[in-house]
């Protein structure tokens, strides 16, 4: 039986709204205790330097560029990522030795997997010199060194938690995970343990960027601004008609790949409605290219939380015979689940185990990723 760490997991996700972190217990397997977690909000001058950051890596050509403001943000965003641990671990009575492994996402600052490159800001030496504890970042470069898409990484994850689903949830037909972020991704657990992910299209990004340009508020909370409003037919068209629903071949996508609606398409009611509509909707029609029908959908990530969302996507599966519940209905944590998985992702990489396969990323065969930093400055990345 393989050893149990102990790993904290780090996510700072496409929504830029704060940092999640989430303590596990797991052999990297099938096995997963998982433990307290929280939210830390950024606050909105940070938020707005992430922005700029954003815009600062259009110019990147390569990973190891930081052009503009984007060395002081990956600074600031380590140290303050290093206090989230910090009071992590205060207030769960845990010190640094208590912890094997931290895996630390980091901010997403540019992602173009055509171009075999990603760029996640994250110094995994200075948060493991900051923490005391061994740290993994920059997990997904490994993978588009392989063919890979470098995204989504959770569904290994997702599987592991499917195996451990209540059984009133298990049927004939498979368990769709189906995260709600900025971007959204489906992962596809078969009744035989196949494992089959990718981006679904447009998740909360859409209606942040619409809410906040039109009523200066970061996000429409609970669905509030869209159960106003109405959906208009030709603007959801005008999305679920891209190219990107219908290609043959997956990929990721970044948060830019799909733009807010201008100011003249919708009033702020209508625009939120019909984003979220569009949200729900791209969820089903990415589901058409998985290779069997879902019997149940378990929504985590933020999105989870509209209410229009769930509705939507409620009703598109009902036609579709399949049901939709939230990851509590199913005993898990829908806010902590990525952060969750940072941390098992961390625990695999150290034992050297594939964190992508060819049914996620694309990559050519099985690859594990990541680079191990201790606290001692030791830095190495993980063998192909």
């Amino acid at each position: 039986m393989a050893e149990m760490k102990t790993a904290i997991g780090l996510m700072s996700g496409t929504s830029m709204d704060g940092i999640d972190i989430a303590l596990v217990r797991t052999d990297g397997r099938d096995t997963v205790e998982r433990g307290p977690a929280q939210g830390i909000a950024y606050d909105a001058k940070f938020r707005t330097r992430l922005k700029q950051a954003l815009e600062d890596a259009t110019s990147i050509t390569r990973r190891d560029q930081r052009p503009g403001t984007l060395a002081a943000v990956e600074n600031e965003l380590t140290l303050r990522h290093a206090d989230a641990v910090r009071n992590f671990l205060n207030e769960n009575n845990l010190q640094p030795a208590d912890i094997d492994v931290i895996g630390f996402h980091g901010q997403t600052v540019l992602h173009r997997p055509d171009a075999a490159l990603t760029v996640q800001l994250g110094d995994g030496a200075l948060l493991a010199h900051e923490t005391g504890i061994a740290v993994v970042h920059d997990m997904r470069a490994n993978d588009m060194v392989h063919g890979g898409q470098g995204a989504p990484l959770i569904p290994v994850y997702h599987a592991a938690l499917a195996a451990g689903l209540p059984a009133h949830l298990h049927s004939k037909r498979p368990v769709v995970f189906v995260n709600i972020g900025g971007i959204s991704n489906l992962t596809f657990v078969g009744t035989d343990g196949r494992i089959v992910a990718y981006d679904s299209g447009p998740g909360n990004t859409l209606i942040d960027q619409w809410v906040e340009a039109h009523a200066g508020i970061p996000y429409d909370q609970g669905g509030m601004i869209a159960s106003e409003g109405r959906v208009l037919a030709d603007l959801a068209d005008r999305y679920l008609s891209n190219p990107f629903f219908t290609g043959t071949r997956r990929r990721s996508l970044d948060r830019n790949d799909f733009s807010p609606p201008t100011g003249g398409d919708a009033s702020l009611e209508d625009g939120a409605r019909t984003l979220a509509y569009v949200t729900a909707a791209a969820i089903l029609k990415s589901s058409g290219h998985l290779p069997e029908r879902a019997g149940i959908y378990v929504v985590c990530g933020g999105g989870r939380l509209n209410r229009i969302i769930m509705r939507d996507l409620a009703e598109l599966a009902f036609a579709d015979e399949a049901t939709v519940i939230a990851a509590e209905e199913a005993g898990l944590n829908g806010d902590a689940m990525e952060a969750e998985a940072w941390g098992y992702l961390a625990v695999r990489s150290v034992e050297g185990l594939p964190l992508t396969f060819p049914g996620t990323t694309g990559v050519t065969e099985p690859v594990t990723g990541g680079v191990l930093n201790t606290p001692g400055g030791a830095t190495r990345s993980n063998p192909d």
